[in-house]
This record gives C-alpha cells, structure tokens and sequence, in this order.
C-alpha cells in the first residue's frame, strides 16, 4: 500500500485523513510503520504528517513510541449532535433503567452498517460485555443492532445480509432467517439475542422514535445485556420502553439531533 503512486493526486488534508482512518477499536495503537502501510502513505510524509497531528492534539505519542487516537479529537467528537444532544437527553432515563435492573445498559444509533453505541452504564454486578462508547458493532450480532436494522432502508437491510459475519457459534449468519426475524422485530416492537455477540450474555432492545418531518422515526436504541443463566430478559422490555418513549419525547421537544 505505501509508496508514491497510492498517494498521487491526493491532498495533504486527504492524506491527513487517511492517516487518522488507520486507527480504528482493533487497533488502538499504532506504530509509524504501520499507519504508514495502512493509510497508504510514504514512510516520510506519515511521520511529518504524524509530528503534525501530533503537535495539534489529534494524536498521542506515546513512550513506546507507537501512536493513538489525542484527547482533542475526543473532545470535538463530543460536540457532535449524536454524542452531545442524544446523551445529554437520555443520560437520565438510562439511569433510571441501570438503577432498576443494575445490568449494562446500551444507547445505540445506526452508523452505515453498524451500530455505534453512544452511551453505556454498567455497574460491579453488571455482565462483562464487549460493547464501549465509541464501539461500533455488527448490527445483526446485537440487541440495538437488530432494533436499528429492522427501522433501517431496505438498501441497507439488502448489504448486511450480504455480508453476515459469525461472531459467535450462535450468531444468525442464515439471511431468510434473519429477514424473518426482522420482522418479527418490527411485529413485536422488541429485539433479542442469545450469545450471538458475547458467549454468556442475552440481551434485549427497544427503539427509540422521535417526531421528524416526515413522522415518527426510529433514531436510536435502547438496550439492556444480562447473564445469560438469568430469567428471560423480555420482561425487561416494560422497563425499556417507558425509558426509550420518554428520550423519544424529549427529542421530539424542538430538539435538532438527527
């Protein structure tokens, strides 16, 4: 991938992009080496690129030497509508639910073909979950992810069926069936899983439906992640939804979040 003609043609802001695009939740930390093979850019223009990402904010150098992801990025990611006006609404109602249930609570919007979660709240007796603010998962493999889906363009629907990925042994990778199951969401109002995304957990998720111009839309979800030696976790649904219809009030109250 590195060499000159990769880069040919692209501008510095491009370049710059690509460098920052080569971290991502597998790969936190890089080396130059590595950003440089993975954006595509020569070895030198990487470590200019990177002093000056660096000096900026955008990236952290650390002793070792390898690079990750600088607090001004985090601090400007939070100004966007869907961190700062989603969480600041449903803050409270999620805590409401991690209040009655102490299990991980999860906020999640749809971001192309993955769910990207927002907001977590988990607690000592919370299950292990592999989900963090920022993550952005499989929607098939996940609770909000299957809610998201459902609500989603068939256009998208269509590509994730095409690319069905086996998270776990028990993860629906079968697209008629996993369409069948989408409808069941839409039916039903709820989506579930067992062990497709995280062996030993279950989870279940509600949508959240705000006013638009065009009507009521889902623009998020609502989930919660419990043991999966635990009671059928559909009878926290109740308790989700009083949750999920109060955030989708409060957006609907003149918020701008889209």
């Amino acid at each position: 991938m590195a060499g000159g003609s990769a880069t040919s043609g692209r501008s510095v802001t491009a370049r710059a992009l690509a460098v920052l695009d080569s971290f991502d939740s597998t790969s936190p930390r890089l080396s130059l080496s590595e950003i440089a093979l993975r954006s595509g850019t020569p070895l030198s223009t990487a470590h200019r690129l990177l002093g000056e990402l660096t000096a900026w904010g955008a990236l952290h150098r650390r002793p070792d030497g390898r690079y990750e992801i600088g607090r001004k990025l985090w601090d400007l990611g939070l100004l966007a509508p869907v961190q700062l006006e989603l969480r600041q609404v449903a803050a409270p109602f999620l805590l409401d639910v991690h209040t009655a249930t102490r299990d991980t609570v999860h906020l999640a919007v749809r971001d192309g073909r993955s769910a990207l979660y927002v907001e977590r709240i988990s607690g000592r007796e919370s299950v292990p979950v592999v989900s963090q603010v920022g993550s952005r998962l499989p929607l098939h493999a996940t609770g909000v992810g299957k809610v998201l889906l459902a609500a989603a363009p068939e256009d998208v629907v269509d590509a994730v069926l095409r690319t069905l990925t086996r998270e776990t042994r028990h993860t629906v990778v079968e697209p008629a069936r996993l369409r069948r199951e989408l409808g069941e969401v839409r039916r039903r109002g709820y989506a579930r899983t067992a062990e497709e995304m995280s062996l030993g957990t279950l989870s279940v998720a509600v949508p959240i439906r705000a006013e638009r111009p065009g009507g009521p839309a889902v623009v998020a979800a609502l989930g919660i992640v419990v043991p999966s030696h635990r009671r059928d976790p559909t009878r926290l649904v109740p308790v989700l939804e009083v949750a999920a219809r109060g955030v989708g009030r409060e957006l609907s109250r003149g918020r701008s979040f889209r």
